[in-house]
């Protein structure tokens, strides 16, 4: 197959077909000379096999001619014939094989507008596919070709930002980030997640940049900000949203949570670099994005909260509640999910300081049971949220509290086991307490029930069927019903 005189230049790199072993990149390769076409494994999973990140899912193929042609031709090869997807507007299509998704596209070259994020694109070299990419280690190419199979085609010396560890792009950073900002976030989110640096001068532009994200929809700002929430030390992109003037424009309930204010020579912590903290803590013990998501907000309502009393000092009177109100809102504008996921970390956020509370005091049956009933099935991720909230400098207040909310952990166990509080049921419907007394719906049912739950969760009675219908017959009795069976 011809190889294009780009290629011959820029082929400063070995053969790495140990990269291709997967029989489908032959059946690319074949495909190709079927259609004399030359095509490339670009992108993140060359960049992932470099690094040894582990097997890719997602593998990106350009072609210099067709993208759509060439994946129908692919799928022709291959057994049982998968379905090829086409996205004619895009002029790109995919397929899946053996646990693989395959891209396909072709070529091509690029033009934005100032206005948008969404290019006029033309058929382009190989070169040109290139340039357009957004940070060299994402331009690294892998020709498919019979000529020069596994060749490595680096025109940025991307291997080199590889071994540096440095986030570069291919072109002028100021042009790569207005044309197409988005590419600012992915920059931030590739620094956290490789722990890579991002080099000066992208770094400048970046903030040079920021009020360019304004034209970038909520939902690809959330995926990213998700990616930085999942690495293994958020902060770290939280930290550089924040240098580059990125986070007001997304998050400015974060932003505000910044800064010392002093008042008669009183303080308080600076509650913006504390949650990101508790965030980083967060992470070393759970995977769950919304629990993650909890973390980052679980002081926002701090800001619209705090006051000075000359005698108390700052306070924060009521900022779960306010907080959990936030996130409704914060979620509405982000366009992110407004279903069980939001009702989370709202809880989460609301009770973020109740286990605190019962930790500082001494931690009663009755407070445990009212812990466990309110937290219901999330009570084990509400005690991991306050275990990642701990972060004094001080090495003895900081093993007391892991002690105090140990003992917390270990009364939920102790209660939960003897009084099945969680995902708590009244041990008698309102329907019985209709039967006995000949009630039609009315508020003494209420009543009897929120008396029954009130004096489980003081302890008053057990958890029980029969305890819990004598406690009926009594209570009704208190308020001037009759059993019907009297």
């Amino acid at each position: 197959m011809r190889l294009c005189a780009f290629a011959r230049e820029k082929m400063v790199h070995p053969s790495y077909i140990s990269a291709l072993k997967n029989p489908i990149f032959r059946t690319i390769a074949k495909a190709s000379d079927n259609l004399n076409l030359e095509s490339y494994v670009i992108g993140g999973y060359v960049r992932d096999f470099l690094l040894k990140r582990g097997e890719a899912k997602d593998i990106d193929i350009v072609t210099v001619g067709s993208g759509i042609d060439l994946a129908q031709e692919v799928a022709k090869l291959l057994p049982g014939k998968p379905k090829v997807s086409v996205f004619k507007n895009y002029g790109t299509a995919m397929l899946k094989s053996g646990g693989i998704e395959l891209e396909f596209v072709g070529a091509r070259k690029e033009s934005y507008s100032k206005e948008s994020r969404n290019p006029a694109v033309e058929n382009g070299t190989l070169e040109d596919d290139q340039n357009r990419r957004d940070f060299t280690i994402n331009a690294l190419a892998l020709s498919l070709s019979d000529a020069n199979f596994g060749a490595l085609l680096d025109p940025f010396k991307g291997v080199d930002d590889l071994h540096k560890k440095i986030i570069r792009t291919p072109l002028d950073p100021d042009i790569t980030y207005s044309d197409d900002p988005l590419r600012m976030l992915r920059a931030i989110r590739f620094a956290t997640q490789l722990n890579f640096l991002i080099e000066k001068e992208s770094l400048e532009a970046i903030t040079r940049n920021a009020n360019r994200i304004k034209i970038i929809s909520k939902e690809r700002i959330v995926d990213e900000l998700n990616k930085i929430l999942l690495s293994e030390v958020p902060s770290k992109g939280f930290a550089l949203l924040h240098k580059t003037g990125l986070l007001p424009y997304i998050l400015p309930e974060l932003v505000a949570l910044q800064g010392i204010d002093e008042k008669e020579g009183q303080t308080h912590k600076d509650n913006f670099w504390h949650t990101l903290e508790v965030v980083d803590n967060i992470a070393q013990n759970t995977e769950d994005l919304w629990l993650r998501w909890a973390a980052l907000l679980h002081d926002i309502g701090k800001a619209p909260t705090k006051r000075f009393d000359k005698k108390l000092g700052w306070t924060f009177h009521a900022h779960e509640f306010v907080g959990a109100k936030m996130v409704y809102k914060l979620f509405k504008r982000l366009r992110m999910p407004l279903n069980e996921k939001m009702k989370f970390v709202q809880k989460m956020v609301l009770m973020s300081s109740r286990p605190i509370a019962l930790a500082s005091d001494e931690v009663t049956d009755s407070a445990v049971r009212r812990l466990i009933f309110d937290a219901g099935a999330y009570v084990d991720d509400l005690m991991t949220l306050c275990e990642a909230d701990i972060t004094t400098k001080n090495p003895k207040k900081f093993k007391k509290y892991h002690a105090n909310f140990q003992l917390v952990r270990d009364k939920i166990v102790e209660v939960e086991e003897r009084d099945h509080i969680r995902n708590f049921q009244p041990p008698v419907s309102g329907e019985e307490i209709m039967a006995t007394f000949n009630l039609k719906p009315s508020r003494e049912i209420g009543i009897i029930k929120d008396a029954i739950k009130e004096a489980i969760l003081e302890g008053e009675i057990p958890n029980e069927y029969e305890a819990a219908r004598a406690f009926m017959l009594k209570k009704g009795a208190e308020i001037g019903l009759k059993s019907v069976q009297e």
